[in-house]
């Protein structure tokens, strides 16, 4: 298939206020308030807009109080990690970056971690398991897309299990990492190269993405 019949889309994964320094007690990643205008170079390389939020109660069993407490194992089934309270609904974390449309002028949005016992990293699948779809991968298909470009935050969680994802779902997948930010360096380099081993294609540059979304 050729790139004249290629339907592509762009992912925005959870690009909210929470994780970047316009929320410093959240989970404020390093320039993560830098990659709107990323995403919407994303979006215009592809015919469909996807996005996703993370929407969670400040009462789920793995919120913790104070960042050293994070990142401990939980016990849980569907929650592995400990973190503090982030992207509560009807707060400022909870909004998209001010440079993205508005949920409901997107494709196809997803809201993820509803559910108090829920805190999924991909957009794709409610739980852990990859049990419960989101619905994302199925609307894809519907429509007819071969080729996703994802971007978001953070780039060493949500982001890379999304591309995962959707790369196990058989799609061609590109992370456009002027559209990403990690919460560390080590994590980034970790996550391209389980992104990389899994062949997906990651682009450092405008013009590389525009490049592998012509091919």
């Amino acid at each position: 298939m050729n790139s004249q019949t290629m339907i592509t889309a762009s992912f925005d994964v959870d690009a909210q206020k929470s994780f970047t320094p316009l929320c410093p007690d959240e989970l404020p990643v390093a320039e993560g308030d830098r990659i709107g205008g990323e995403l919407n170079f994303m979006a215009s390389l592809a015919s469909l807009r996807i996005g996703s939020k993370d929407a969670h109660s400040p009462q789920a069993p793995w919120v913790v109080a104070e960042p050293g407490q994070m990142l401990q194992p939980t016990g849980l089934e569907h929650a592995d990690l400990t973190w503090v309270s982030h992207c509560v609904p009807g707060t400022e974390g909870f909004k998209l970056l001010d440079e993205l449309p508005a949920p409901h002028d997107y494709d196809y949005f997803v809201w993820k971690g509803v559910e108090l016992e829920l805190h999924p990293y991909g957009a794709c699948y409610h739980d852990l398991r990859g049990k419960l779809s989101t619905g994302v991968i199925e609307y894809l298909a519907s429509r007819g897309v071969q080729r996703v470009i994802v971007g978001g935050l953070a780039l060493d969680f949500c982001v890379k299990t999304t591309a995962l994802q959707l790369a196990a779902a058989g799609l061609q997948v590109i992370v456009h990492l002027p559209a990403c930010r990690a919460i560390s360096a080590a994590g980034a380099a970790q996550a391209i190269e389980d992104m990389q081993q899994a062949g997906i294609a990651v682009a450092a540059t405008r013009e590389a993405t525009a490049q592998l979304a012509r091919i």
